[in-house]
């Protein structure tokens, strides 16, 4: 079984109290008061407990911890620390009754993110790490796949949706990776995705205008699962650039090149 230390029974406690309410609004979903909080971009009275149970609970074990939350955005603490948190990542996915859906926390430590947990509650999976301790589904150990070509590889993506990003650019780059990999998947929900890329599930993923709630905990967790994570050319850090390219230590670089040829190509008409 994995060690498990103090810091991450916070972040568990916290993450099982929020998901309990989930799971029962997900069970009553047409019933659920429902906002529009812009294009396509949903905030449930689900999603509200949520961030407000995950607030008191990290604020209970470590209450000198500042916040950034997606709801309820940034709030002071002791200036070295900060939790990172997504309440209901895959919101789509909740309301229309697809089972598809996540908490993410993370905490940042003198601007390093140095533990990242994303749970899944509708399978019960918890995918979590610490700095330096490794990563772990449960309490299974977990490693990024060990496929070395894209031609075998499966790739996680998020796709842009109304007016949010550059369409006809995405649908560029998006047709490069189809042709050189074994499959794309389009799941909804790129805190899990990232999990999913840890555990071996995918071989990548790459995704723009993601925001650092999203990506947050799956970083850490990727890492030290043997991953690797950069924005976009590999220039920017990835929790504050928006784009996210994650992949296994061989595949990081030709996924990349792959993004950033097409990127080209489209920019040149």
């Amino acid at each position: 079984m994995a060690a498990r230390s103090a810091l991450f029974t916070v972040m568990e406690r916290a993450a099982r109290k929020a998901a309990r309410s989930l799971v029962r609004d997900f069970g009553e979903v047409e019933q659920l008061q429902v906002s529009v909080k812009g294009p396509g971009d949903f905030v449930s009275t689900a999603d509200l407990a949520a961030e407000r149970t995950l607030r008191e609970e990290l604020h209970k074990g470590r209450p000198t911890y500042g916040f950034l939350m997606e709801e309820s955005g940034d709030s002071a603490g002791d200036g070295h620390h900060r939790w990172i948190v997504d309440p209901l990542d895959g919101t789509t996915n909740f309301l229309h009754g697809i089972p598809h859906f996540c908490i993410s926390i993370a905490l940042e430590r003198d601007k390093q993110i140095v533990a990242g947990l994303i749970y899944d509650p509708m399978r019960d999976e918890m995918f979590w790490a610490e700095k330096g301790h490794g990563a772990y589904v449960n309490d299974r150990r977990m490693r990024v796949s060990a496929r070395s070509k894209l031609d075998d590889a499966v790739i996680g993506t998020g796709i842009p949706f109304r007016e949010r990003g550059d369409h006809p650019r995405y649908l560029a780059m998006l047709e490069a990776v189809m042709g050189k990999t074994a499959g794309v998947r389009r799941m909804g929900a790129a805190a899990l995705d990232l999990a999913y890329v840890a555990a071996g599930r995918y071989d990548g993923f790459f995704e723009f205008g993601l925001s650092p709630w999203d990506v947050a905990a799956g970083i850490v967790i990727i890492r030290e699962a043997g991953g690797f994570v950069e924005a976009l050319g590999g220039k920017g850090d990835p929790l504050n650039d928006g784009s996210i390219v994650a992949a296994t230590d061989r595949l990081l670089k030709p996924l990349g090149e792959t993004l950033l040829a097409a990127a080209a190509a489209h920019d040149r008409g």
